[in-house]
């Protein structure tokens, strides 16, 4: 890209966020819905600033990436202990339900099998960014809905290996089934946690003791991004290893400076976050078909409400107003179910791949409404 080039989408991203978010805040909105609108507004079908929000996308994932690690440093490892049975039993119990529920519908509606199941993979799936940010910023995150909801998000990235290998399952590309990238992704994992403690923290004593703050905060991004990229590179999530780090260094005595260093690059990389998937959303098809695509996209968002509440309640979140929240924050599928059909080309026709990419972003849409609405109803 020439300098010249990338200046003026800089540009862009700044006027749009700045001139959508704030109308949308003083809406009642939220600022997660302001980005949205923001990046529909400027993108391909909106007024052409943007052409590919394809680059972009991958390049503010980032910004989930540091949320995860700034909850991570809230957490500490006793915590994340406390929460296994959430996260394996009430995460492990969504995804299975919703995928098979999905599958099922897809079956009876005369879908073959294995596209029926992939759905089902890519629907089960929740936005980690639209929904921890919504609950944050609404300041739910610490409710006992909200941490069900954070436990369930983790399950999931750690469920997208078994997920893609069941994908190459069903296309029949048995390179793809190598279990040995399992074993290799459980023992990055427990590198990471012993190097957090015996080799990390040393190190970040070191780099403190030079009172070079441009230095702290340099080592503050080489340590989020190389965990991140150290998981990526095992077929992990990202945000995963990002949150381990951030787990690591919970009790550390630098965690508040690593709070205040990480703090504006997360907020600034999620916002562009936000924006790029406001861009993708494929309008033109909304427009071409948009009963079957709203259909499809509230069809799922109420379906896993439906299957959240009850397994809420059966978890011990019997509150209605918890496992409510617990429902709408988790209804929306989410950036996973893109990687999840994308390595499903071998089965999805790409019509349907389209139309299911499609119903995936229009369900990110609906959780900022989705969440205000449950707010204004609990106040009635």
């Amino acid at each position: 890209m020439e300098p010249h080039g990338f200046l003026q989408q800089a540009l862009v991203y700044l006027a749009a966020g700045v001139i959508a978010v704030p109308l949308c805040k003083r809406l009642g909105l939220g600022s997660v819905l302001g980005y949205l609108v923001a990046g529909m507004a400027i993108g391909p079908w909106g007024l052409r600033l943007i052409a590919d929000p394809q680059t972009v996308l991958q390049f503010s994932e980032f910004g989930v990436v540091l949320l995860l690690f700034l909850i991570g440093l809230e957490l500490n490892p006793q915590r994340v202990w406390a929460l296994r049975r959430t996260i394996f039993g009430l995460g492990g119990v969504q995804v299975v339900a919703t995928i098979a529920a999905v599958a099922g519908i897809g079956v009876a509606l005369g879908l073959p099998l294995a596209v029926s199941a992939i759905a089902g993979m890519g629907f089960a799936m929740s936005s980690t960014a639209i929904g921890l940010a919504t609950l944050t910023e609404k300041n739910l995150l610490p409710t006992p809905g909200g941490q069900a909801s954070f436990a369930v998000l983790l399950f999931q990235d750690l469920a997208v290996i078994p997920l893609l290998l069941v994908v190459g399952l069903l296309g029949g590309e048995a390179e793809m089934l190598k279990w040995a990238d399992a074993a290799k992704a459980l023992g990055m994992i427990a590198l990471l946690i012993v190097a957090g403690r015996l080799l990390v923290r040393p190190v970040l004593r070191y780099v403190a003791e030079t009172r070079l703050r441009e230095v702290f905060v340099g080592f503050s991004l080489l340590l989020v991004l190389g965990t991140a990229a150290l998981m990526e590179w095992v077929g992990l999530s990202m945000a995963l290893g990002a949150f381990l780090a951030g787990v690591m260094l919970a009790d550390s005595e630098y965690r508040h400076e690593l709070e205040l260093d990480i703090e504006p690059f997360k907020g600034l990389l999620l916002g562009l976050f936000f924006i790029a998937v406001g861009m993708s959303v494929d309008v033109g098809l909304f427009l071409r078909a948009p009963h079957l695509v709203l259909g499809l996209a509230l069809g799922v968002v109420l379906l896993k409400a439906v299957i959240l509440f009850p397994i809420a309640q059966a978890f011990g979140y019997c509150e209605r107003a918890d496992a409510g929240l617990f429902a709408v924050a988790l209804s929306q599928a989410g950036e996973f179910a893109f990687v999840l059909f994308g390595a499903a080309s071998t089965v999805l026709p790409a019509p349907v791949a389209a139309i299911l990419n499609a119903a995936v972003a229009v369900s990110m849409l609906t959780t900022p409404f989705f969440v205000m609405g449950y707010e204004r109803f609990l106040m009635r």
